[in-house]
């Protein structure tokens, strides 16, 4: 019983590795009208965040998000913000009262099946340089667990 429990597991690990490498490549249409394409950051890691202006955990990680891209948009790390379940009105109020300075898109869950299921709000993806989902976490990231997952990577 219990070996068939260990390979149990494995399987479900391998199928789960499976699923994270074989992610599509996304095309969103951000709030300027340009085209936010995967293929476009190769050689950058990639941080998809999925996030609504009335939700308070994304509320709360958007400034480290926003120092996150502006520390690493000009060498290895791009933020691409998503909104769901958000007017395009409280977004536009909601990024100029807080200056967010990455790409951002309003989409819905359609789009978001782009990258993957979207279960809870914030949800964040991420991609490494060569264009592969490698990890995502539902719930509020910070600046300094990003930073700290990539040098582990590297």
């Amino acid at each position: 019983m219990k070996t068939y429990f260990s390979q149990l597991l494995v399987i479900v690990a391998l199928a789960l590795l499976a699923s994270v490498a074989s992610a599509q490549p996304f095309v969103f249409k951000d709030m300027q009208g340009h085209a936010q394409r995967l293929q476009d950051y190769r050689g950058k890691w990639v941080l998809v965040n999925f996030w609504a202006t009335w939700c308070p955990p994304c509320r709360e990680e958007i400034p480290d998000l926003v120092s996150l891209h502006d520390a690493h948009k000009k060498t290895d790390l791009v933020v691409i913000g998503v909104a769901l379940e958000s007017t395009e009105k409280s977004v536009k109020e909601f990024v100029a009262k807080q200056h967010v300075s990455y790409p951002l898109v309003i989409g819905d869950y359609d789009l978001a099946d782009q990258i993957g299921d979207v279960q809870v709000l914030p949800t964040s993806y991420l991609f490494n340089p060569q264009g592969e989902l490698v990890s995502y976490q539902e719930g509020k990231v910070t600046r300094e667990s990003v930073e700290f997952y990539i040098k582990s990577k590297k």
